[in-house]
C-alpha cells in the first residue's frame, strides 16, 4: 500500500517545478544573449581604437566633440602623466 500526498500538493509542486526549471532556462537564453553582446561591445572597442589611430595620424592627440565634430589638442605631457598614475 504506497502513501501519497494529496493530490492538490502534488500539483502545487509541479507547478513550482515547472515555474523554476522555466526561469532557470530564461537565465540560461540571457546569459547566452549576454555573451553574444559582450563580444560584440568588444568588437566596436577595438574598431573604436583603430579609428583613433586614424585620426590621430590625420590630427594628431586630440579630443572631438561627437556633438558637431569639433576638436581640441591634447597636451602631450597631460597623457604621459596621466599614465603613470
Amino acid at each position: 500500500n504506497q502513501m501519497k500526498i494529496k493530490e492538490e500538493e502534488l500539483l502545487l509542486i509541479q507547478e513550482q517545478q515547472k515555474e523554476l526549471n522555466m526561469l532557470v532556462n530564461n537565465v540560461g537564453v540571457l546569459e547566452s544573449q549576454k555573451h553574444g553582446l559582450l563580444h560584440e561591445i568588444a568588437g566596436i572597442n577595438s574598431q573604436i581604437e583603430d579609428y583613433k589611430e586614424i585620426l590621430e595620424k590625420d590630427y594628431g592627440l586630440v579630443n572631438i566633440s561627437l556633438e558637431d565634430g569639433t576638436y581640441t589638442k591634447i597636451d602631450k605631457e597631460d597623457v604621459e602623466s596621466n599614465k603613470k598614475d
